[in-house]
């Protein structure tokens, strides 16, 4: 039996993809083990997988001037000795990473050991933690056709991301009923994220008269971010967030209004929701959804808003674009290089570990 570490954590983004293979690595008889930080997001994701977990210490790598970069390098370190110490223990065939600083000690430990490992970018550009493993990397996966420009030739594959299965096993008519929505109207969902987007939920909700002329809308809005005054609307929604049930409600729309975070995006594309997305400004992050978004926008899946010009009148009008127009953008996801994500990743985890 070949043997695989999975390494990424930080954020349930570094997290969710490789969840999203674990089927298919047991299918494929590998045996699996994480690695992540103490007692990061990682840990309590992956605790409900039955899966041995090792914790390792980690520092962040901060761009700008801050006491504690004197202090994580120290961390980072430590890290990397842990990391070192349970490879030998486990002995994987393959190490595969989604990213996240705590991923750059597993990585870079196991290139001293050389085990082979594939990692994988999520945005247009590399952040930092992908850039320090780049070098020692096998093969880098990513989900943009203009990523591969930005890294070794030799290395570098269009994959997509990772797309749980069960999101496209949704039932239409259980998102229906759980929203109680008529079945004759056509569905609007709404994203904001974990955290929500004030100024999304804030759009939506001023545009909200004139959406639900045409359409029903459900709208997953965030922690503490419910209007208590919308609560008995007809045909209008709100969850402040939702677990199980997800994939119904992807089965129930019609049409998606989200970030542009790179997972979220990428779940859009494997379900083919046509969407408007709006990234977040540069003001507010490094710049990735922008760019994100772009892509998307020139490959035909998305409609793009920037935060700046959001206004009820304007979300309204490119809804209105959007669903007459749906037909493009489903033609263009069909014909999408980032489908099959998951097969393609296997493939080169097989092949990194010498099972073909």
């Amino acid at each position: 039996m070949k043997k695989i570490l999975l390494t990424g954590g930080g954020t349930a983004g570094h997290v969710t993809p490789n969840i999203a293979l674990l089927p298919g690595l047991r299918e494929e008889s590998f045996e699996i083990a994480y690695m992540g930080s103490y007692d990061g997001i990682e840990k309590k994701l992956i605790g409900d997988f039955g899966i041995p977990y090792y914790g390792i210490a980690t520092g962040k790598f901060r761009r700008y001037l801050d006491v504690k970069n004197l202090t994580d390098p120290f961390r980072v370190l430590k890290g990397f000795s842990e990391a070192r110490s349970y490879l030998k223990e486990f002995q994987p065939d393959v190490v595969f990473s989604k990213g996240g600083f705590v991923s750059v000690p597993v990585v870079r430990a196991a290139a001293t050991l050389n085990i082979p490992c594939i990692i994988h970018e999520s945005d247009m550009t590399p952040g930092l933690a992908n850039k320090l493993c780049i070098p020692v990397a096998k093969k880098v996966c990513c989900n943009f056709p203009e990523t591969l420009r930005l890294l070794p030739e030799n290395k570098a594959v269009l994959t997509g991301t990772p797309i749980r299965e069960e999101l496209s096993r949704g039932n239409k008519l259980a998102g229906l009923k759980l929203c109680g929505f008529s079945a004759n109207k056509p569905v609007i969902m709404v994203i904001g994220g974990s955290q929500g987007a004030a100024n999304v939920n804030k759009a939506v909700r001023s545009a909200l008269p004139r959406l639900l002329e045409d359409f029903q809308v459900v709208h997953l809005c965030g922690k503490d971010k419910m209007d208590n005054l919308l609560l008995n609307t007809p045909g209008y929604k709100q969850f402040e967030y939702i677990k199980t049930e997800l994939k119904d409600l992807f089965a129930m729309a019609d049409l998606v209004i989200s970030r542009a975070g790179a997972n979220a995006i990428c779940e859009l594309l494997a379900l083919k929701k046509p969407n408007i997305l709006i990234p977040l400004p540069s003001s507010s992050s490094r710049g990735d959804q922008l760019l994100n978004a772009k892509s998307f926008e020139a490959q035909g899946f998305s409609i793009v808003i920037n935060e700046d010009d959001l206004s009820a009148n304007l979300l309204v009008d490119k809804v209105h674009e959007l669903f007459f127009t749906r037909q493009s953008y489903y033609d263009a996801m069909n014909k999408s290089g980032q489908m099959d994500s998951i097969r393609k990743i296997i493939g080169l985890i097989k092949e990194a570990a010498g099972t073909e």
